[in-house]
């Protein structure tokens, strides 16, 4: 995947250098020539086209932020209740990653969606244990949750 972004920048490089006018904006039109050409070269290199893995990032901050937003109202919703009705507990979670970066960057997201904080991970990398607000609600919107983030990190780290 480096391979293909510096070829990429050489040839936005070299398309910059080839105009009459040097600037940003002929090395961005080069840079889009470079992924036109890099596109076309794709099955010569050993990893699948970079920005697939970019546009993969971009998705997993959007199902961030969409969990995010969501979690955030529910919090809300507990927090001006006249009356605060809220089981907080912990419960085991199974996670299907297994690299130490998928399960952090999983654990990670699941810690900053409001309403629920990863406490421990096992050793072995197979569960969490996670402390939510509302235990009976939460259990069932954090699987969800990580069920997303899931699908999201395998397609950004595979």
């Amino acid at each position: 995947m480096a391979l293909q972004v510096l070829i990429n920048l050489f040839i936005a490089f070299l398309w910059m250098f080839l105009q009459d006018k040097w600037g940003i904006l002929s090395f961005f039109s080069g840079y889009l020539v470079g992924i036109f050409i890099v596109f076309g070269l794709r099955r010569f290199f050993p990893s699948s086209f970079y920005l697939n893995k970019f546009f993969a990032a971009v998705y997993l901050l959007g199902v961030f932020l969409r969990e995010s937003v969501v979690s955030s109202f529910y919090v809300i919703g507990h927090v001006i209740r006249p009356k605060l009705q809220i089981t907080p507990g912990i419960f085991k979670l199974e996670t299907e990653l297994e690299s130490d970066f998928e399960v952090t960057l999983l654990a990670l997201l699941l810690t900053l969606t409001p309403g629920s904080v990863v406490m421990e991970v096992t050793p072995d990398k197979k569960y969490f244990y996670v402390h939510a607000l509302n235990l009976p609600d939460s259990r069932e919107a954090v699987r969800d949750s990580k069920i997303k983030f899931e699908h999201a990190i395998r397609k950004v780290t595979c």
